[in-house]
């Protein structure tokens, strides 16, 4: 079941689903704070190193199997010759250069260059894994900005209710139409919105810095999410995409294959190795081989090559030591595939289900909204010819809080649920996205490309330094909301 890429969306206006928040005109996008994450958040900067050092795994098991070349020299002085030497010398000089050529190590190095390449792929999985994961809490982060931001002004705004209530109140007592209960409560009421509004801005700085941590800059004026696109018709179909395209999934599944390959590195132990070998040597004795007879040469050129083999015949049980533990971790590979398989389904599924049960609460919360307000209105009237009492306008002004406050937490709760379906489906990387801020889009094939056939010893690359942009320059966070927002649905 192929998806359409859903970049599209994630660029353009907001659409049925997402959050009802006001949108001031100069504001951040989602897709402006995912962008800023992807080109600037440790994590991901991190995991992206560690995948180029295991990029260098596949040339330096390529590298056993290559021709090496030595030179090594010696200078001697011989304080007491042999006696029974038949060219007695006082001191020599001696360099030369020595090549080995592996020609067959029982298939060691080719198996070793294949369980390299299988792991390499399972890190690109991983670091995809490492974007997917990143791209879920930024995600949430933003939403929790928005929510906590709108809980913040509902309660400002039921605070300012309840204010005014407390002053009627005390003025109806004032000309006894009221009883000091009814004051009371009012005061109780206000007291405990308070301590609410308190917590609310405690939770919206929370969010704040949250955000700073994972995107590098503090949230401004967020505007409104996307609706998400492109998410799946039923629970079946979510789970048939993820089982293909997960990278979890098939990460585990990369290294199951090189714990194959693993099991043939470990048996070559058992087989034959043949080295070709070449050298040269120049040997100077300074005039002293024989006491310097000059019927001798005082200087020398020799030159060997040859080939080398050795057969293994007994070894106390090393190599089948060796090759049934690397059976045993290819079954524990084996057995990861089958984890990481049940970990992706029940991650699908629980996404999924959470996503529906948001979207249900999103419809009776807007239910209860409705109906909460005409509750209040009609107390309220009630309560002005006598026949409710303050209480029971306090209830249903709180009645009306709650209701809101569901709502809008449910907005939340399902888009993030959404946005983790696609996640668990393997649909929400850079990618998919399109985050045409970030620049280029990071491809780690390019890296392996790069580094896979390098055989020069003296190659490196620039000395490391750290890319991404600290926070503590950024001011801390405040619970300060816009006055013109409008929060209320």
């Amino acid at each position: 079941m192929a998806l359409p890429r859903i970049g599209t969306a994630l660029s353009a206006g907001a659409a049925a689903g997402a959050m009802a928040f006001a949108s001031p005109v100069a504001a951040d996008t989602l897709q402006e704070a995912l962008a800023a994450a992807y080109v600037n958040n440790p994590t991901l900067l991190a995991a992206r190193a560690n995948q180029r050092a295991t990029d260098e795994n596949v040339p330096i098991q390529r590298a056993q199997g290559l021709p090496n070349v030595t030179a090594s020299g010696q200078y001697i002085e011989f304080v007491k010759p042999s006696p029974n030497a038949f060219a007695p010398t006082e001191r020599l000089f001696q360099v030369g250069p020595d090549l080995n050529v592996p020609l067959y190590q029982g298939g060691a190095i080719k198996n070793s260059v294949k369980a390299s390449q299988e792991r390499v792929a399972a890190g690109q999985a991983d670091l995809r894994a490492t974007e997917s994961a990143l791209f879920s809490q930024v995600v949430a982060a933003y939403m929790d900005v928005l929510l906590t931001q709108a809980v913040v002004g509902l309660r400002a705004n039921q605070i300012e209710v309840l204010g005014v209530n407390l002053q009627a109140t005390s003025d109806r007592f004032e000309i006894g139409d009221v009883t000091r209960t009814d004051v009371a409560q009012s005061q109780a009421r206000l007291a405990v919105a308070e301590g609410d509004f308190r917590n609310a801005q405690a939770n919206l700085i929370n969010a704040r810095e949250t955000y700073i941590r994972l995107v590098g800059e503090a949230p401004e004026n967020l505007q409104q999410p996307p609706a998400l696109p492109n998410l799946p018709e039923n629970v079946g179909g979510a789970v048939a995409v993820a089982l293909e395209a997960n990278p979890d999934l098939i990460a585990a599944i990369e290294r199951a294959q090189a714990a194959g390959y693993d099991v043939e590195v470990a048996g070559s132990g058992r087989l034959p190795s043949v080295t070709a070998f070449a050298g040269l040597d120049y040997t100077d004795y300074f005039g002293t081989l024989a006491g310097g007879d000059p019927r001798l040469t005082q200087t020398e050129t020799t030159a060997s090559a040859g080939v080398r083999f050795s057969i293994p015949i007994f070894q106390g049980g090393l190599p089948a030591a060796r090759q049934r533990q690397a059976q045993a971790r290819e079954t524990a590979a084996l057995e990861q595939v089958i984890a990481a398989e049940r970990e992706v389904i029940a991650q699908v599924r629980a996404a999924w289900s959470s996503w529906q049960a948001s979207l249900a609460v999103i419809q009776s919360s807007q239910v209860a909204v409705d109906a909460a307000d005409l509750s209040l209105e009609g107390v309220r009237a009630e309560n002005s010819i006598g026949n409710r009492t303050i209480l029971d306008v306090l209830n249903a002004e709180q009645e009306v809080l709650n209701a809101q406050v569901q709502l809008v937490t449910a907005r939340r709760n399902a888009y993030v649920a959404g946005f983790s379906l696609l996640a668990a489906m393997g649909r929400a990387e850079a990618r998919d996205l399109n985050l045409e801020g970030a620049g280029v889009l990071y491809d780690p094939m390019l890296n392996y490309e790069r580094v896979r056939d390098r055989i020069w010893d003296w190659d490196r690359d620039p000395e490391p330094v750290a890319s991404a942009s600290r926070t503590v320059d950024i001011p801390a966070a405040n619970a300060d909301i816009a006055e013109e927002d409008d929060f209320a649905d």
